[in-house]
């Protein structure tokens, strides 16, 4: 009995018991005494209580060990993500941006200065360090150039596209003020705008070109049973400012996924932009309903052409099974409808919230989905009908031109944009309270976004970011967009090895490749 005693005394909470026990005692003294006003007991009673409910209670083991002290413990959790930002993440690290990156971005959207001293912080003989080769004769890019005619034959209102555009991001998603700054920033520096799936919006009507994007649950084009309407998406997809219509299979984030707004963010003016009942729970399906099959998607598409009066319209998709992606190129060759473009996403992609297993584990890189659908186009012998867009953590101009070297022809930015609107990568996106007033629907915290000094700083980065591209294609021998080759780009594959972009995607030997290997110098 006086071991069981003993041993009680020895558990850890025993001590916050005697301290809790003395604090209500000391403050009890003083006010009986007149030394404190009794109102101080509030403190102690407080603490008491605490100690007490967490004592007692059975749900949380540290808590129950710990009273009152294992709360910190969650504190702590919530500070720790600032603190190491803040305080210990060096120049490249950070997930899935790191500080170099969203630096660039920040200094490139405030015209501020882009270079960097003292050598290089990365390890080039780190495997997987990738690279470019440069040439003994560099050239001049023009950056004004930069822009590419998407439509083939059976288009009637092609769109000259600049080769860096915003990617798919939804106002419902985004705040007004961070979607209007975007579009805005969009006329100025004459380049596109994607308007995610959740519709267009007023925000989105501010001068940009957009491409329309349009997901599984027909936002804005939609019945009243959630059926896609022809009439809506006609009067839509005519507006002068819509240049490109996209329908969405699947994205990076969350392929194979579908969505849900929940009742609460369903506000009378999201209701009203995506033709939906206010204040309603309303689920995105998974796959579309409009089409079950490669053939019916390309008819679709087709329709979707004819509706908008021959404007340009496509599809995107996270590439899954391969096999499945083949046969809607081998229906295209088929029957001769060929869309004017197709985005391809990467599992890389973030700018939608999902489940862990569907962000870390679900989808095919971009790398590998690129090449992969630029080698399949080429194989049904279709690729000059199709543009192809990049869509995947594209931040610097080495990013966008190792894709165009992969088989891209445009490409997509969107978080790289939001770095240029302010975003801190606070990863709070799907919080609805991030703190930069970029994604939320809180008026508190968006209205911190001044729409006309945002939309500077968004054509800015566009604007120095083509230029970087400029002068980096350059340096690499390249006059324009289309000379950029994938035997230019390499990637460390061994500790002893480097590998071309042509050797490791497309799996043919060039008589200009070298690849640099100890092995071969002895």
């Amino acid at each position: 009995m006086i071991r069981e005693k003993l041993n009680f005394f020895a558990l850890p909470f025993a001590v916050v018991w005697f301290l809790t026990l003395a604090f209500l005692a000391a403050v009890g003294f003083a006010a009986a005494s007149g030394i404190l006003n009794p109102g101080w007991l509030i403190l102690p009673l407080t603490v008491f209580v605490l100690v007490a409910y967490d004592t007692f209670q059975n749900k949380h083991a540290i808590r129950k060990n710990y009273p009152l002290i294992g709360r910190l413990r969650y504190l702590f959790e919530s500070i720790r993500p600032e603190i190491r930002q803040y305080f210990f993440e060096g120049e490249l690290d950070g997930k899935p941006f790191s500080r170099r990156q969203r630096s660039i971005v920040y200094q490139r959207a405030k015209n501020e200065k882009q270079t960097i001293s003292f050598g290089m912080q990365d390890d080039p003989n780190r495997i997987g360090y990738e690279w470019a080769a440069h040439s003994i004769y560099p050239k001049v890019a023009n950056p004004d150039g930069f822009r590419v005619l998407v439509g083939n034959k059976n288009c009637l209102q092609p769109y000259s596209a600049s080769v860096l555009n915003i990617g798919a991001m939804s106002y419902g998603a985004l705040s007004k003020t961070a979607i209007a700054a975007l579009n805005k920033g969009a006329q100025l520096g004459k380049f596109a705008h994607n308007t995610g799936e959740g519709g267009i919006s007023d925000y989105h009507l501010q001068g940009g070109d957009l491409i329309w994007q349009m997901g599984t649950g027909y936002f804005g084009c939609r019945d009243d049973n959630g059926f896609f309407s022809a009439k809506l998406f006609s009067e839509k997809a005519n507006l002068a400012q819509v240049k490109m219509i996209e329908v969405k299979l699947s994205q990076g984030a969350k392929p194979g996924h579908g969505g849900l707004l929940p009742s609460h963010k369903n506000t009378p003016e999201i209701a009203r932009i995506r033709n939906i009942e206010p204040y309603t729970t309303v689920h995105s399906p998974s796959a579309h309903t409009t089409f079950i099959n490669e053939y019916e998607l390309l008819v679709f598409l087709q329709r979707l052409r004819k509706l908008s009066n021959g404007k340009p319209v496509g599809f995107k998709l996270c590439i899954g099974q391969k096999e499945e992606f083949r046969e809607i190129i081998r229906q295209m060759a088929f029957i001769e409808i060929y869309p004017d473009f197709i985005t391809i996403d990467g599992a890389e992609g973030g700018t939608g919230a999902a489940p862990l297993e569907f962000i870390d584990y679900m989808g095919m890189a971009l790398a590998d989905a690129l090449a992969f659908a630029n080698t399949t186009l080429k194989e049904f012998g279709i690729r000059q009908h199709i543009k192809l867009i990049a869509s995947g953590k594209t931040i610097t101009a080495f990013d966008m031109a190792k894709n165009i070297a992969l088989g891209a022809d445009l490409i997509y930015s969107a978080r790289g944009m939001m770095f240029s609107l302010g975003c801190i990568q606070a990863l709070q996106c799907d919080s609805g309270k991030c703190p930069v007033g970029i994604a939320t629907q809180q008026r508190s915290l968006y209205k911190g976004i001044d729409v006309d000094d945002k939309c500077h700083r968004v054509a800015s980065f566009h604007k120095n970011t083509l230029r970087a591209l400029a002068e980096f294609i350059g340096a690499c021998g390249f006059e324009n967009l289309a000379q950029i080759s994938a035997d230019s780009f390499y990637r460390r594959t061994t500790h002893n090895e480097n590998e071309s972009y042509d050797d490791i995607y497309f799996k043919k030997k060039s008589r200009n490749d070298i690849l640099y290997s100890t092995n071969n110098l002895n």
